[in-house]
């Protein structure tokens, strides 16, 4: 049981319902981590990245939910930022299956996006105990 706290980065215009179908998904019984919907509907300004910030550093892992529109959308590109500046573990998730899936700004170039299937997550999340996950 990993029973981690995980926060959601996704593209808020385009893809709020991949973002609502995973957190609909973890809700199962044999789920063994929770999901902090922590999204912030704001302008992108000081208040909202101290904000952000925040939210993702009280959180063990960021998915980055990605989407077709994923490499233009600004809250996640920032809140990618924000993961990697505070050393918080993140990995990309496939949100779109018949779909192309774009990086977010900002995601390393070795960063690959993940098929979102149980296994795959689970086994990124296992990942989370080893040191060498980032």
């Amino acid at each position: 049981m990993f029973n981690k706290k995980v926060f959601i980065s996704f593209d808020y215009d385009n893809d709020k319902d991949i973002k609502e179908n995973l957190v609909a998904q973890t809700r199962q019984s044999f789920c063994s981590y929770e999901i902090r919907d922590e999204s912030i509907k704001a302008p992108i300004d000081s208040k909202w990245r101290e904000e952000a910030r925040q939210r993702i550093k009280n959180c063990d892992v960021v998915i980055v939910l990605c989407g077709e529109h994923t490499d233009t959308a600004s809250g996640v590109a920032a809140e990618l930022t924000i993961a990697q500046e505070e050393n918080i573990p993140y990995f990309l998730l496939q949100g779109r299956r018949c779909k192309e899936c774009k990086k977010p700004n900002h995601a390393k170039r070795s960063d690959e996006i993940h098929p979102w299937t149980w296994n795959t997550i689970d086994s990124l999340l296992k990942r989370l105990e080893s040191p060498f996950f980032l």
